[in-house]
């Protein structure tokens, strides 16, 4: 059986005035910081149809995820649209 992985999601909406392409490239910039990081296992960004967004930060352990910076970049996103979840996979 592989090993459990926690999976952290974070959704989000873009602060107002915040260029999309100016996110996506401070977005990009924070995944390379974050690629050598100890216990990351993959991060993706994703946008949905009505202008929300999710970060998908895979990590070995939630010590590792408590470690790490923040999954997005916060001067970029609305502070109060912004919501964490952490969830274990079975196996």
């Amino acid at each position: 059986m592989a090993a459990a992985v926690l999976l952290e999601t974070t959704t989000f909406r873009l602060a107002a005035g915040v260029d999309e392409d100016a996110f996506l490239a401070a977005d990009e910039a924070l995944q390379e910081e974050l690629s050598p990081w100890p216990g990351l296992v993959r991060r993706t960004t994703a946008r949905g149809d009505a202008g929300e967004w999710l970060v998908l930060s895979m990590w070995g352990t939630a010590a590792d995820a408590d470690a790490a910076p923040p999954p997005v970049p916060a001067r970029l996103v609305d502070p109060a649209s912004v919501r964490t979840a952490r969830w274990s996979t079975l196996g």
